[in-house]
């Protein structure tokens, strides 16, 4: 008798610590512990993050910190931290929770374009993923780097394509600059690299002719004839002409920093650079600004016509006249003059 009691009470004990311990198991482990209204949050660790700063993210989320720790130390996450973008659903528990910070790495969209300068486009990508922008830029301009892929200072900003990509959010600067290469050589396919070939420029002298197309238009539909008035004036060895270089060239003097010349003057076309196509025969050294890829594919298959001229229209804002004699040009390039006097527009 008194055995079965002993028995009993043990049998007892064990239900009641078999009970404390579902419920921690259930408190700890399955208990929903988010503590947002949002459908999901994110969190951002970085490749140095220690537990420490996962967890001081962590804790305005949860209702529960002290058993998320629990969880963490026994599942070995708190030594085992993963850089990343995490997502955390509204009602996960702790279990939940450490799965997705530990294997659910999620993928951001990274888009850009219109970036004139490798520094602003490092500014721009520093703003997406975790590399900074100082990093970002010091890869861009890696001499060893551009040696090795037939790139230059003037031709680096040609290697970044504007489009939309997936990176994961912790992508280092090396790692950005390797896959924008990597497009850069799937964007040179055997068709454009052929097309090349056949209107006689190189892919960095594409490019280059891309950028002046496309800062003298946004519009697609025009690209093509702008590109084919360019190409015109090449191949009759007659200067470029393009105002767009003439910008470009005075912005890198120091008194033309932080102004925006929204007339070109005759004081322009004397500045000393080789990005002058009213002094220079030819191509500039390199691309002006981050041409978008319509431009690119216009430059490739201009359009052949007789044009050599082409002047702002007035009164189609964002298009263009097109001249074959610089008669015809002349009246309508006074056109485009008066309309920027009648603006109050004088430089």
């Amino acid at each position: 008798m008194y055995i079965k009691k002993i028995l009993l009470a043990i049998l007892v004990i064990g239900l009641i610590a078999a009970a404390f311990f579902a419920n921690f198991v259930y408190k700890a482990m399955l208990k929903p512990n988010t503590a947002f209204n949002n459908e999901e949050a994110y969190v951002y660790i970085a490749s140095n993050d220690t537990y420490e700063d996962v967890r001081n993210q962590l804790e305005p989320l949860l209702k529960d910190i002290d058993t998320f720790d629990d969880i963490a130390e026994q599942k070995k996450y708190t030594t085992n931290i993963r850089a990343g973008k995490y997502a955390i659903k509204k009602g996960m528990s702790n279990n939940d929770i450490i799965n997705s910070i530990r294997s659910n790495n999620l993928p951001i969209k990274v888009s850009f374009n219109n970036q004139s300068t490798l520094e602003k486009l490092a500014e721009r990508i520093s703003k997406e993923i975790e590399a900074d922008s100082i990093s970002l830029l010091n890869a861009m301009k890696d001499e060893a780097f551009l040696t090795k892929n037939n790139f230059n200072k003037a031709t680096a900003l040609g290697m970044y394509l504007p489009n939309s990509y997936e990176f994961f959010w912790n992508t280092s600067a090396e790692k950005f600059r390797a896959r924008m290469l990597k497009e850069y050589k799937r964007f040179w396919n055997e068709k454009r690299i052929e097309k090349a070939r056949n209107i006689g420029l190189s892919e960095d002298q594409v490019i280059a002719l891309a950028s002046i197309v496309y800062e003298e238009s946004k519009e697609a539909s025009e690209q093509p004839r702008i590109a084919g008035v360019y190409m015109n004036r090449l191949r009759i060895g007659m200067p470029l002409q393009a105002d767009p270089t003439l910008k470009f060239a005075a912005y890198q003097l120091p008194e033309y920093q932080n102004t925006v010349i929204k007339r070109v003057l005759n004081v322009h076309k004397d500045i000393e650079s080789p990005y002058n196509t009213y002094k220079n025969l030819g191509l500039p050294p390199g691309l002006i600004a981050m041409p978008d890829i319509s431009a690119i594919d216009a430059v490739l298959s201009y359009e052949k016509h007789k044009y050599l001229y082409f002047a702002a229209d007035a009164k189609h804002f964002g298009f263009h006249k097109f001249a074959k004699t610089l008669t015809q040009h002349n009246v309508n390039a006074r056109a485009y003059q008066r309309y920027l006097s009648s603006q109050g527009i004088n430089r």
